[in-house]
């Protein structure tokens, strides 16, 4: 290698060579050979471009997110180096900055389909629904026919609650790549939200070649069960794969699978496993800490459905199927002050990286309006946003117990105090419903799959009630209906 080319970069044939690994998905060879031309031409842009993809697919998203910087900031011309430096700040919440860049991506090459499906894709998860769709309508007169956008707008029509029209998006996208694993899974839910249980658990199999899931995959060398074979007499692993509430909510299919002859480990996050301990027809609840014991065969918790053959008749909802250790319960009532009144658990936010938390988290102050009603009020949350402290600084109607909640078998614990959670859709609704509480759910307009479409109660969980916006990030109704029930509920135990 002579001397022009350190100076002007690495040669065409390197730079193939790394290119051809990206292309064949060798995510670690690539990451090294992207990480040699850094380190041979620091200050070209091409091998941190490169470095910055590699890292990504393999779910290093903060040092992808340094690369991705360092290509855009070397490759200042390139809208493909800025565009894939907008979606890793997307990735880490950064969402403003995120704009900034993928807007510049845009102006620097306004006729790249991808760099407005990149920006309509954001403003989505930003609840900028009609100037998503703008842009991904844009995208796509410039793209006919490509399954990538036609998946996303169909994501961003469904966000507006326009399902018909996005479950048409999907079909079209699959009819353009019928390998398009997000576009099936995005079908999935559709199908799953409208009750059509037979195609949507089949759909949502998809996940598992989404570029989100692929990675969360666990490979065991044990064989894969979902419902093809006897269970009777084998020893299955049903483990953990998404949120707290998908947990709690599909670990109730132990006791199918004990039903069937089989032995039951489950494997589940820390923060899960001394509440899942009291899960009927489980032998072992362990997690990631510990050494697995010896197992027959496996299955991801929300391939349960589809084992079971799940229909919205045969959903196994007996509750509680969780429970409390008598003593905890016990600690956790010795430190709510005394009362004569009904306890009223709530939940106002969830997680703040979850892709749709715009839609189903609600600000305290607005939650704070139920506080007039005749009750003590108790926070179920162990975490407060920053934008929220200043209102619970100052509700004096308002118990908050915070990082005393050390896991979910405290927060199950103060929850069996309770004579009812009012939340939004996080893990305490499942855990309150698991338990058999009352729940009262406030839902977006465009609700989670899991609990259907128009409906005012839930297949899951017989004893909750479902308040629904009626109108795109308008609360005002719910909690106005949530009040006056809870008014006429309190007046009643009086």
């Amino acid at each position: 290698m002579n001397d022009n080319k350190q100076n002007n970069g690495p040669s065409i044939e390197q730079m193939q060579s790394v290119i051809t690994l990206f292309q064949q998905s060798h995510l670690v060879d690539g990451e090294a050979a992207a990480r040699e031309l850094t380190q041979a031409y620091p200050e070209h842009g091409f091998g941190w471009k490169l470095l910055g993809l590699f890292l990504k697919f393999q779910q290093q998203h903060g040092p992808a997110l340094q690369a991705m910087a360092k290509a855009a900031q070397l490759l200042p011309e390139d809208d493909e180096a800025h565009s894939n430096l907008g979606i890793a700040l997307a990735e880490a919440n950064a969402l403003p900055e995120a704009e900034e860049v993928l807007m510049h991506a845009l102006k620097l090459n306004p006729t790249n389909p991808r760099n407005l499906n990149n920006l309509g894709n954001l403003l989505d998860r930003q609840g900028r629904l009609q100037e998503a769709e703008v842009c991904q309508r844009q995208a796509l007169r410039l793209m006919p026919n490509d399954s990538d956008i036609l998946n996303n707008l169909g994501s961003t029509l469904y966000d507006q609650g326009r399902t018909r029209e996005a479950s048409i998006c999907y079909e079209q996208a699959l009819q353009a790549n019928p390998n398009n694993a997000q576009a099936h899974w995005n079908a999935s839910l559709e199908k799953l939200a409208r009750g059509d249980f037979e195609f949507g658990w089949e759909e949502y199999e998809w996940r598992w070649k989404t570029p989100v899931f692929a990675p969360l995959a666990r490979q065991f060398k044990q064989p894969l069960w979902l419902g093809k074979s006897d269970l009777n007499g084998k020893t299955i692993l049903l483990h953990a794969e998404q949120g707290y509430g998908d947990t709690i909510q599909f670990c109730r299919y132990a006791s199918e699978a004990t039903a069937h002859g089989a032995t039951v480990l489950l494997l589940v996050p820390t923060a899960l496993a001394r509440l899942l301990r009291s899960l009927p027809g489980v032998a072992l609840v362990t997690s990631d800490e510990h050494a697995l014991p010896r197992f027959d065969l496996h299955c991801p918790l929300m391939s349960l459905p589809l084992a079971f053959h799940t229909t919205i008749d045969s959903i196994p909802a007996t509750v509680p199927y969780l429970s409390t250790d008598a003593d905890l319960v016990d600690v956790w009532k010795a430190r709510l002050p005394a009362t004569a009144l009904p306890r009223v658990g709530i939940a106002w936010s969830g997680r703040l990286l979850h892709r749709h938390d715009y839609r189903r988290s609600i600000a305290l102050k607005d939650f704070a309006q139920l506080f007039d009603a005749q009750a003590q009020f108790v926070s179920l949350q162990n975490e407060v946003r920053d934008s929220d402290r200043e209102t619970l600084a100052t509700q004096t109607r308002l118990v908050h117990f915070g990082g005393q909640l050390q896991d979910f078998a405290d927060t199950a614990a103060l929850i069996a105090s309770m004579d009812i959670v009012i939340c939004v859709d996080t893990a305490v609704a499942h855990l309150a419903g698991a338990m058999g509480k009352p729940v009262w759910l406030l839902l977006p307009y465009q609700a989670d799959w899991r609990w259907l479409r128009h409906r005012a109660d839930s297949p899951w969980y017989p004893g909750m009630r479902l308040f629904r916006q009626v109108a795109q990030g308008d609360w005002t109704g719910p909690l106005v209906q949530v009040f006056d029930a809870l008014r006429q509920s309190t007046e009643k135990a009086q």
